[in-house]
């Protein structure tokens, strides 16, 4: 992800519920400063996730990640991101993906996350796979709330919210989470879980 709240904010119910299937949650931003960096592990731990923090999100740095953790799913940003940092992430996450999918079989799954207000540069976004979060959906909120550098209760923490419902409204939850399948080597497997 390109900043340290991005994980709670766009996939935190999801990654609380993978965590609570017993899917080994892992994290990865690149490091800001002493205040975020800790903020970033605490909103982890929150959501029953390990924190990595990288250096800078480069296709480099991104496909050694992806070959020493061996991950079964990857969930990034979109391509057409309306912000500069999460296009630049996501783009780092396909350069990185031939070599270790080759290498490891893994990542299975990719998936590009929700943005602001549901918006890309393109217009709406029209993600494909929603996962019900409504049993933590709490969680993602306590998590998101330990960013407290950052205009949660001001910004993030009502879009958050508004989105959860709106996701959650189209499959009939209270909340949800959306995302759009990457091809991985031309592939779009199956799957229980994201």
């Amino acid at each position: 992800m390109g900043h340290p709240d991005d994980a709670e904010l766009w996939a935190g119910g999801t990654l609380a519920r993978h965590a609570e299937a017993g899917a080994k949650v892992t994290i990865a931003v690149p490091a800001h400063d002493p205040v975020r960096d800790a903020e970033a592990a605490a909103g982890a731990s929150v959501l029953g996730a390990s924190l990595r923090l990288l250096p800078e999100v480069t296709a480099t740095i991104v496909a050694e990640l992806l070959t020493e953790l061996c991950p079964d799913v990857v969930i990034t940003h979109g391509c057409r991101d309306v912000h500069p940092d999460h296009r630049q992430a996501c783009l780092a996450v396909l350069d990185a993906l031939p070599a270790p999918v080759i290498a490891t079989g893994r990542p299975c799954r990719v998936y590009m996350c929700e943005s602001y207000n549901g918006l890309s540069l393109d217009g709406s976004t029209a993600p494909h796979t929603i996962i019900d979060i409504s049993t933590t959906f709490t969680t993602k909120m306590r998590a998101l709330a330990v960013h407290r550098s950052q205009p949660i209760d001001e910004h993030f923490g009502p879009m958050a919210e508004n989105l959860a419902r709106l996701h959650g409204g189209r499959i009939g939850t209270a909340y949800g989470e959306a995302f759009t399948p990457v091809p991985v080597l031309g592939r779009l497997p199956a799957s229980d879980f994201l």
